[in-house]
């Protein structure tokens, strides 16, 4: 496995996320049209903001008490309480701060010196990058999986 972060990270242009500014209903249609299940969270100037999850929405439903999804579109994400942002890390960080951090979220964003957001590393990348080390060193030298 390689020892620079940089081989798991997908850029910005290949990640969906949403400004702190989107409404909600904003949200839940991004969530819905990718299939995620929480999304990282940027401001305008492109810093990282948080992560906003299927579980934060449904709380912010439940505790406002929506009666149609048109009410969505009256909240931002910033009056949304969130109960667990991803950690993010900087691209210098050491391949074992990214596992350490990987072992508790989904996606690890990545910030650059400047501590703007750049990237995220999915812990799904990290595994099978792994996973094809494992096979290869086990003289196949096929990829287990792409």
């Amino acid at each position: 496995m390689t020892n620079n972060i940089l081989f798991f990270l997908l850029p910005k242009s290949k990640v969906a996320y949403v400004e702190a500014d989107s409404t909600l209903r904003q949200v839940m249609e991004k969530l819905d049209y990718h299939g995620y299940t929480a999304i990282p969270i940027l401001t305008k100037d492109g810093h990282y903001y948080g992560t906003i999850t299927e579980g934060d929405i449904l709380r912010e439903i439940k505790r406002d008490d929506f009666k149609s999804l048109v009410e969505a579109e009256n909240v931002t994400l910033k009056d949304i309480e969130r109960k667990h942002d991803c950690v993010p890390i900087h691209s210098t960080e050491t391949m074992e701060n990214l596992l350490m951090t990987a072992v508790d979220q989904n996606f690890v964003p990545v910030l650059d010196d400047n501590d703007v957001f750049i990237g995220i590393i999915t812990r799904k990348s990290i595994i099978v990058s792994a996973l094809n080390d494992l096979n290869m060193n086990k003289n196949n030298k096929e990829k287990w999986y792409e």
